[in-house]
């Protein structure tokens, strides 16, 4: 597993700060990821759970495309896996999923997500069902969405094939 993450600096001012924690764990996730197969993506944890590393990486790619782009800049788009019909079709709904496809999908979010957060101040706010959210609000709740799954996802792949890491 080749780790090519940044370590986010001891210094800086806020927005430095909250960008380089929010990359960090962007990049540990692709970490925890990288190298496995379609199969070992789709591995379960435990029953009853249906988490698995493909359905983090489709609910990372969700998480990322809601709070950026639907709460924060005020597109009016639709939700990614059909989540509409079942909430937690990004996990439930691996079996036949495409790696590929989340892969790319999560990607393609985090660059949206990029673009629409470089163009707005801290202070921005964005609407989530009629009550404001701040910009730095949803920074913040994006590194915890981050390290909570990251745990996740480290405990998933010391599973699949005994690798563990930071």
């Amino acid at each position: 597993m080749t780790d090519t993450r940044v370590p986010p600096p001891y210094t800086g001012d806020e927005r430095t700060q909250l960008n380089n924690w929010l990359e960090w764990h962007r990049a540990t996730l692709a970490v925890k990821v990288a190298g496995l197969t379609e199969e070992q993506l789709r591995l379960r944890s435990a029953p009853p759970s249906s988490l698995s590393l493909l359905g983090l990486v489709r609910h990372m790619a969700h998480v990322e495309r809601a709070w950026f782009r639907r709460v924060l800049d005020g597109q009016d788009l639709p939700k990614l896996w059909d989540k509409d019909r079942d909430n937690d079709a990004d996990f439930n709904e691996v079996d036949d999923a495409s790696a590929k496809e989340a892969f790319d999908t999560w990607q393609e979010e985090i660059g949206h997500a990029r673009a629409i957060s470089a163009a707005r101040p801290l202070d921005a706010v964005g609407d989530r069902n009629g009550q404001d959210c701040s910009h730095r609000w949803i920074l913040i709740h994006m590194i915890e969405e981050y390290a909570r799954h990251n745990g996740h996802a480290d405990l998933l792949r010391e599973r699949i094939d005994g690798v563990t890491g930071e």
